[in-house]
């Protein structure tokens, strides 16, 4: 049995007409949703992130800000152009792109962002609705994960979820998520004694450590649901995740391929977390 694929740059596709489709409706309203995505420093993947994000606000018809500043940016400047953003009344959604520089604390400029235009769903308060089951911004990965197995028609009820990775980005609110769809969750990580022993029961996995190869086909029960989140280079420099895809997936029923899986439904999330946000602004 070869896996099938979810193929995250068709749903991406699907999903971002029908966010443009929404757009187009606000618009009518004479309201224009708006993404300000700030960068401080010249990280080469997060320019790459950055230009990604801008592009998809452009495509799907939202206004964009894009703030570059130079490393050398005070934490209080940074927190002060976040307060001003806050306060604009024509964004919708505020990123900062992780990771900032070392004199500044991520945690806290996070935390200056307004919870109703967070949409990269990092915030405390984020987090709370989320662990409550509270309206509020998901995490744009997991809920890009989420919205994957839902593709497939995949139900979580009674399933065994096993989320490598416990990250409060990804494995953290992952594991709730899939909680809140009736499965029986466990997160396992750097201390759990026998990863394969947890990954054998599973009937969804969801590997997010940045770990190549931390999911091999001895590790998978026949007929599993694999989600691969990480994303790292092989010996080659060629992009792969955390799972062994070759060998996986000749074991699992549906598998997401690095690249063209779970990254492109990321920015799509936001997209999405950003236009709710402008629909949200609407309604009050």
């Amino acid at each position: 049995m070869t896996a099938q694929l979810i193929d995250g740059n068709a749903l991406s596709r699907q999903l971002r007409t029908e966010v443009s489709e929404r757009v187009s409706a606000l618009k009518a309203k004479g309201l224009t949703p708006g993404l300000a995505v700030i960068l401080v420093g010249e990280n080469p993947a997060s320019q790459v992130y950055v230009r990604n994000k801008v592009k998809a606000c452009e495509d799907t018809g939202m206004h964009s800000v894009l703030e570059k500043y130079d490393a050398s940016m005070s934490e209080a400047e940074l927190l002060a152009r976040v307060e001003a953003l806050n306060s604009d009344p024509t964004i919708h959604g505020i990123l900062v792109q992780l990771p900032l520089p070392a004199h500044m604390d991520a945690q806290k400029v996070i935390e200056a962002i307004s919870p109703a235009k967070d949409v990269d769903g990092f915030h405390i308060a984020s987090a709370g609705a989320l662990m409550t089951g509270m309206a509020g911004f998901w995490p744009c990965t997991p809920y890009g994960c989420m919205k994957m197995l839902e593709s497939i028609g995949y139900d979580l009820k009674g399933k065994h979820a096993v989320v490598i990775g416990r990250s409060n980005i990804v494995g953290k609110p992952m594991a709730l998520m899939l909680l809140q769809q009736n499965a029986t969750v466990t997160i396992c990580h750097s201390a759990t004694p026998d990863l394969k022993a947890m990954t054998l029961q599973a009937d969804v996995i969801v590997a997010a450590v940045g770990k190549r190869n931390v999911l091999t086909a001895d590790m998978v029960k026949p007929g599993a649901v694999v989600l691969d989140v990480g994303m790292n280079r092989n010996e080659a420099g060629k992009l792969c995740g955390d799972v062994d895809f070759d060998g996986v997936k000749e074991v699992a029923s549906w598998i997401t391929p690095v690249p063209g899986g779970v990254g492109p439904m990321t920015i799509t999330m936001l997209m999405v977390n950003t236009l709710e946000s402008a629909e949200r602004a609407l309604a009050v």
